[in-house]
């Protein structure tokens, strides 16, 4: 799995009405931390927010990672009332009228997201769990 920032400026193209959240966290003080290395790493983040109970959210192109039907895949870091939001579109796609549909790999969901969970421990050097 790699993950490959999404800037402001493509946000749009990459985003589907299909990223659904896959885990919140609610450690406090977590979506600050993560927010920061995010913000050190890589400045500005993908959207701009213009609400209080959100202030950042960072979008990923995942490389490694088949989700098919799908041609890519998407992963989104975000705050959300001060919570920490991962979401994405894995496991799920869009139908003929752009409706959000499951996939075969929704039921994977929960495996995947201990996967991202893992992976943003590692790539930022930050415990997403309690001590």
């Amino acid at each position: 799995m790699q993950f490959e920032f999404v800037p402001v400026e493509q946000f749009y193209f990459a985003l589907t009405l299909a990223v659904k959240t896959l885990e919140e966290l609610t450690t406090p003080g977590l979506a600050e931390k993560v927010g920061i290395r995010l913000k050190q790493e890589y400045g500005q983040s993908s959207t701009v927010a213009a609400a209080t109970q959100n202030t950042y959210n960072y979008v990923f192109k995942v490389q490694g990672i088949d989700n098919s039907p799908n041609s890519g895949l998407v992963v989104t870091i975000a705050d959300w009332q001060g919570n920490l939001r991962l979401s994405s579109d894995y496991g799920w796609t869009l139908d003929g009228e752009r409706k959000p549909v499951r996939t075969e790999k929704f039921s994977q969901r929960p495996e995947f997201a201990q996967e991202v969970q893992q992976y943003i421990q590692d790539w930022l050097q930050v415990s997403l769990v309690e001590a």
